[in-house]
């Protein structure tokens, strides 16, 4: 990124010396500064950093560029050092991402859940599942149409969990796809092709083209789905804007942002959980 690229010039003037001075005895992360916040479509697409984002903004002067990729690729931007901060839902590749060092202060923010859409005639007869493996099976059993995002993002993930506990290779039928893309997309070619797939419910919620889909598989205590903020650990990425990266971090498991969290809803129905540790 062309910022990333940019360098202090040094000031000329006693009077510029003196402003400069004036600035270092304010918090390092000042009002109009910009930083960049790589999360999931699926944030994105349900509409909910458009509620909250512009109250965090406001509380603190600072403005957020998101970038919507699916947690591998939100991930990888990090690894890059082209993004100050992360949102996931991913569990076990953000463990990972810490690990080996590239991410710091990773906290738990909210939570929702999976969904399992198709077809309202049913005819894998999911409704009949008592947990996502035995759906999954059902759906491979009955060699019906499924639409995987097949792009590394943690739904995807979540999806290929189903699949290995269903003891399924789900490219064995012809009736598999891979969108390559987001939720939205994904939702929208399910819904053309009568296919069922695997949703967040907060993209669910906030998906209009549903056609002939509905929910027909929610409730398994494994479709549940966390989600984490950290910041890109500056060590690696000098780049990194890490003051204003942290309040971002300390908004959003804070009180108010929490709060806003909770207080994001459509149609009455409220998208996602807040879980920051109190």
């Amino acid at each position: 990124m062309a910022n990333r690229l940019s360098r202090l010039t040094k000031p000329l003037l006693p009077a510029v010396l003196s402003i400069t001075g004036a600035m270092l005895a304010t918090p390092a992360a000042q009002a109009g500064e910009s930083i960049v916040l790589a999360s999931t479509t699926s944030t994105e697409q349900s509409g909910l950093f458009g509620h909250i984002l512009p109250l965090f903004e406001q509380a603190t002067g600072i403005r957020v560029k998101v970038v919507a990729l699916g947690t591998g690729q939100a991930l990888d931007t990090g690894r890059r050092g082209d993004a100050d901060v992360l949102l996931v839902h991913d569990r076990a590749a953000e463990d990972k991402f810490v690990a080996e060092g590239w991410g710091i202060e990773r906290r738990d923010v909210m939570y929702n859940d999976f969904v399992l859409v198709g077809p309202k005639a049913d005819p894998a007869k999911v409704r009949e599942a008592k947990t996502a493996a035995d759906a999954f099976q059902g759906i491979a059993a009955g060699a019906t149409p499924f639409v995987s995002r097949g792009d590394k993002s943690g739904t995807h993930a979540a999806e290929l969990r189903f699949w290995k506990a269903a003891g399924v290779d789900p490219k064995a039928w012809s009736g598999y796809k891979e969108s390559g893309s987001g939720m939205g997309p994904t939702l929208n070619m399910a819904a053309s092709l009568g296919a069922y797939t695997l949703a967040d419910r907060g993209t669910w919620l906030s998906f209009k083209n549903r056609q002939d889909l509905e929910i027909v598989l929610s409730g398994d205590p494994a479709m549940f789905n966390p989600y984490g903020i950290m910041l890109v650990n500056p060590a690696k990425h000098q780049a990194v804007k890490k003051d204003a990266g942290m309040q971002l971090l300390d908004w959003i498991t804070g009180p108010a942002g929490q709060a806003a969290i909770a207080d994001y809803k459509i149609n009455g129905e409220q998208l996602f959980f807040p879980s920051a540790a109190k």
